[in-house]
């Protein structure tokens, strides 16, 4: 499967979980109902803030858009993996597991360029996001209170308010864990 019919496929699925009309969920994820209709159908190429958009007027986790098979072992080396890039700010980021059905865990290498911050809207009521940095330097955490960190430094913080990554002097590598209550 291609990651384009992956999401396709979620997308459908969630909709009629959630018992929504194409229009309604286009409406409460404010965007056009011609686009989720070609995200569905599998011939969109949608950035996150579109996917954040959908899994939020969801009420779902951003991961439960990839359907991938549960596997004892799963090596993704560095450079490798479905990339997915941001459209407001030099950020991509790659979704290295997602969470059991028991837990609602997801774990993300992100990669960050300097440049205009990337901004993320609050995620769902108590989810906490776990930041590690491997390389660079980053601003990042809720609007209120960001933190500086530097390679080695881990930064806990609550997701569940605006918040927002920003590479300061070069790339930057960052390992980053959302955790959400089920």
């Amino acid at each position: 499967m291609t990651p384009s019919s992956i999401v396709a496929e979620a997308i459908r699925r969630e909709r009629d979980l959630a018992q929504l009309s194409l229009s309604a969920l286009a409406a409460k994820a404010g965007l056009a109902k011609s686009t989720l209709s070609q995200l569905e159908a599998g011939r969109g190429n949608p950035n996150i803030e579109t996917l954040w958009a959908i899994a939020t007027a969801l009420g779902i986790p951003f991961s439960a858009l990839f359907e991938s098979a549960q596997a004892h072992s799963h090596l993704i080396r560095a450079g490798e993996g479905d990339e997915i890039a941001a459209g407001e700010a030099d950020f991509t980021t790659v979704l290295l597991d997602k969470s059991p059905p028991d837990r609602r865990r997801d774990i993300y290498r992100v990669t960050l360029s300097p440049g205009a911050p990337r901004r993320s809207a609050p995620h769902p009521r108590g989810t906490v996001e776990h930041a590690f940095l491997c390389s660079g330097r980053v601003r990042l955490g809720p609007d209120d209170q960001p933190q500086e960190i530097r390679p080695g430094d881990y930064f806990r913080y609550c997701a569940d308010a605006a918040h927002s990554y920003e590479a300061l002097d070069g790339p930057a590598l960052l390992l980053l864990v959302m955790e959400s209550p089920r």
